[in-house]
């Protein structure tokens, strides 16, 4: 079985998967303790911290350790929006957001916040004007994600943060950087941004670890209390073997991203040069996008029945971000970039890493003609 979903889970690296087994066994020890074993532990994350900082270009008192992306996006938009109500009760965010920060801003609208959701034009690029003009003087947080999860598609933060910025100095700016960070550059000060979300499964950590930037001089509600843990921003003991692995991994991810771009954009090109050959698919990601994230669409054809045949096949990959795939509705990104329902209901993401070969790729070429074909033959009774 060839692996193609690394947008949603990628192989930890050998290295991280030794760390998190060596602190395991020699670091158990709870980091608040105050005892010596409790302070090598504590020294741990810290130097993790640091490690992380550095790779982001921070300090490392700004670094946050969290659970993963989805608590990472709920701290930064919630705890922001707590925090700051006496500014205002407006957030501004996008129609290509993943649910974790989508489906906290519905949340807090239920809850009496006013939500303004942007539209992306018909490649899914949001235009930076349209951002900063929807900013007012209640704006108290704007929310845009680096790359799209299902689509690839990158946001242009050099110039919507300064723009948001311009409007409303007081408005934070958060990014949520999950599949951007190890793909391509992150320039936190040049965007301006104040809050910044990471998740380590992503980047060959491991899973249950994320990463929040939080500007030094912003203020967070915390969602969790019960403890002092993480400059106060998260209650609860650290996990520290998957907190010193996730450094490992945001530092190698980072140091790699240039080799990983320069393998990974032809097989890219590669796969959607073929894709756009077959009639019965149209292709959603282009090359303008991130390096390792393709995208097309069976129009009438579900997307589950196409990963099925390719599962078949030998192929794994997924029909949209993990976190909505069992869902039976038709993907908003989709829709929100002009896309019919049927082709809305038929997506499939095919994510590179950067073990993957032209061959394998070739592989998966060959894989998709014949799924094409065999569904083609059944197409009356699947539908």
């Amino acid at each position: 079985m060839l692996y193609w979903d690394y947008a949603a889970a990628a192989p930890p690296y050998e290295e991280v998967v030794q760390t998190m087994e060596q602190v395991m066994r020699q670091h158990f020890a709870n980091p608040s303790s105050l005892h010596r074993a409790g302070a090598e532990a504590d020294k741990l994350i810290k130097r993790a911290r640091e490690v992380c900082a550095a790779a982001l270009g921070v300090q490392p008192q700004e670094i946050v350790f969290t659970s993963g992306a989805t608590e990472s996006n709920n701290l930064a938009i919630k705890g922001a929006a707590l925090q700051y109500q006496g500014r205002g009760r407006h957030i501004i965010t996008t129609e290509l957001e993943h649910p974790s920060v989508y489906e906290s801003c519905l949340q807090l609208q239920q809850l009496g916040w006013e939500i303004t959701f942007i539209a992306p034009d018909s490649s899914g690029v949001l235009e930076p004007s349209r951002v900063a003009a929807a900013v007012r003087p209640d704006t108290v947080l704007v929310s845009v994600m680096h790359v799209n999860n299902e689509i690839g598609t990158v946001q242009p933060l050099q110039e919507i943060g300064p723009q948001v910025k311009a409007v409303n100095r007081r408005t934070l700016f958060h990014v949520d950087g999950v599949q951007g960070y190890g793909k391509l550059e992150t320039r936190l000060k040049e965007w301006q941004a104040d809050l910044y979300s990471l998740s380590a499964h992503k980047i060959r950590g491991p899973r249950g670890t994320g990463i929040l930037y939080v500007r030094e001089g912003v203020t967070l509600f915390p969602l969790l209390t019960g403890g002092s843990q993480e400059m106060g921003n998260r209650a609860g003991t650290e996990n520290v073997p998957n907190i010193v692995a996730t450094a490992k991994a945001v530092r190698m991810s980072g140091e790699r991203r240039q080799e990983f771009t320069r393998r990974i954009t032809p097989l890219k090109k590669q796969l959607e040069d073929y894709i756009s050959g077959i009639p019965e698919l149209v292709l959603n990601s282009s090359g303008d996008g991130a390096p390792h994230i393709v995208h097309f669409s069976y129009p009438g054809m579900k997307g589950e029945v196409m990963a099925r045949k390719l599962e078949e096949l030998g192929m794994a990959v997924a029909t949209r971000s993990a976190c909505s795939s069992r869902l039976a509705e038709p993907s908003r990104v989709l829709l929100s970039i002009g896309r019919d329902r049927a082709a809305a209901l038929g997506g499939i993401r095919i994510s590179l890493g950067d073990s993957h070969t032209k061959q394998e790729v070739q592989q998966l070429e060959q894989a998709l003609l014949a799924a094409v074909q065999s569904l083609k033959i059944a197409e009356g009774g699947v539908k």
